[in-house]
């Protein structure tokens, strides 16, 4: 799938503003930087090359980016992922990141990601993660 220039701008657009959130800027001093770095007064109205300034900016000043996804592994491993992506998602403590089960495939496998388990280890952590799931209900 392609992106087109319009999806990459909406991505842009809307990193600024989880930034902004993750900052949290209020609108006053949000305007003002991009006053100062973009010399805009709205977020809408900056071309690529102001996005990269903004985004390389609010950067420096400390956000990160987290909501980068994991890409899903190939062929049968990646019904086994799913799974186990969504028992972390549903569990009963409460949502739990990738790293919980990269913790569990750590110590299971001394694999540092489940996502790089073979099939059997997978379903081992999936097996894992739902007696847990279990037992704190």
């Amino acid at each position: 799938m392609k992106s087109t220039a319009t999806d990459i701008r909406k991505s842009e657009l809307a990193q600024i503003h989880v930034a902004k959130k993750d900052l949290g800027l209020d609108d006053e001093t949000y305007r003002a930087m991009l006053w100062a770095v973009a010399r805009v007064k709205s977020a809408a109205d900056l071309d690529w090359e102001g996005r990269k300034r903004v985004i390389d900016h609010l950067k420096a000043k400390g956000w990160r980016n987290a909501s980068r996804r994991r890409a899903t592994p190939p062929g049968n491993k990646s019904a086994l992922v799913g799974k186990i992506r969504a028992l972390l998602i549903n569990h009963p403590e409460g949502r739990k990141e990738d790293a919980y089960a990269d913790g569990i495939a750590k110590r299971m496998f001394n694999v540092d990601k489940y996502t790089w388990c073979d099939e059997e280890q997978l379903y081992r952590i999936a097996q894992a993660l739902s007696v847990s799931a279990r037992r704190t209900r």
